[in-house]
């Protein structure tokens, strides 16, 4: 019974651990031709996308250029990835993904 107990306290640490990482993918509708289309197959963290055609957006979180991928850790922005000035992403699905994959464990 105890080796339950331990797995359910693993489950909800981990579930816990995950909710509090995430990653905001910010675009504009003339740059659609550059979105970050692997962006959804990030894991472990929560998903957001959102248009700097709204200009509150775009000042509330200061995107510059896009598309641009902002992760955020218990609310605090942590680490932004950013587009280069042809307005494609240079950073890699993989690249991000071990981000937040280090960010997560360095929580344990």
């Amino acid at each position: 019974m105890k080796k339950y107990y331990n797995l359910i306290l693993m489950s909800l640490l981990c579930t816990s651990a995950f909710a509090q990482v995430e990653a905001y993918h910010f675009n504009a509708s003339w740059n659609e031709a550059n979105n970050v289309e692997w962006f959804n197959k990030i894991s472990d963290a929560e998903k957001k996308s959102m248009s700097i055609d709204d200009a509150a957006i775009q000042k509330k979180y200061e995107i510059l250029i896009v598309p641009t991928i902002v992760i955020f850790d218990d609310g605090e922005e942590v680490e932004r990835f950013q587009a280069d000035l042809s307005f494609q992403m240079q950073a890699t699905r993989e690249e991000i993904q071990d981000y937040i994959d280090e960010l997560i464990m360095n929580k344990f």
